[in-house]
């Protein structure tokens, strides 16, 4: 049920462009060469159109192309506050595209759409848990890029505040893997918590920055500093 979508898409390749982004993102896969914006326009119109079953479906079929702009077309498809029914068949299918993750351009287009789903029944956070002792790096940073919404609540319900406390828990369990992306995407965790939470930050570095890489403490403190 694809190839029209993907029709869609190749119409507007700009091969000049594809050849950067080849260059640029550095996995070995097809690009066309399309600005966000045209990928945006596109998947407006197509969620107008599908009912969930159908956009679930037509998700999975373009993430399995392996094109970069079908993936991240994929995963605008379900980045969606509200999706009726909210039946689980979305975030089933987001979460199991962890494992495909090898670049945090399709990686963080993913787990956005995945924040959509936690958000919206937060018991999905068990899923999450379990990432962070896979061995495939991608997977262990989709933990945090994918629970950044518990970073953003000034006055945080009691749930909420439990989930924050839980995220930190599993940044301290992994602040001795130092893998770049993970420092990173633990140093961002914490950098936007600092925005809304400024205490738990820094009581998070006391307890445990010293086994991070220092790049990923600055990182964690950096709005902090400018204070």
């Amino acid at each position: 049920m694809h190839e029209p979508y993907l029709d869609q898409l190749s119409a507007l390749t700009n091969p000049a462009k594809a050849l950067d982004m080849r260059k640029y993102h550095k996995a070995d896969r097809v690009y066309l060469g399309l600005a966000n914006p045209q990928i945006d326009a596109l998947t407006k119109a197509w969620r107008k159109e599908l009912e969930t079953p159908k956009r679930v479906a037509l998700a999975d079929a373009l993430w399995q192309t392996d094109i970069f702009e079908a993936r991240v077309a994929a995963a605008k498809l379900l980045t969606q506050a509200r999706i009726r029914p909210d039946d689980g068949a979305a975030w089933a299918l987001i979460a199991s595209w962890t494992q495909d993750f090898d670049s945090w351009a399709i990686a963080d287009h993913a787990c956005m759409a995945g924040q959509k789903r936690l958000v919206m029944d937060p018991s999905r956070l068990d899923t999450v848990e379990a990432w962070i002792t896979s061995d495939h790096m991608w997977t262990r940073r989709a933990a945090f890029v994918s629970t950044l919404p518990w970073t953003k609540q000034n006055t945080p319900k009691p749930a909420e505040l439990e989930a924050r406390d839980r995220i930190l828990g599993w940044a301290a369990r992994l602040t001795t893997d130092h893998q770049w992306f993970i420092q990173k995407a633990i140093g961002w965790w914490l950098r936007e918590l600092s925005k809304h939470d400024a205490a738990r930050t820094r009581g998070f570095i006391q307890a445990h920055g010293e086994k991070m890489k220092p790049f990923a403490v600055k990182e964690a403190l950096r709005g902090l500093n400018k204070a």
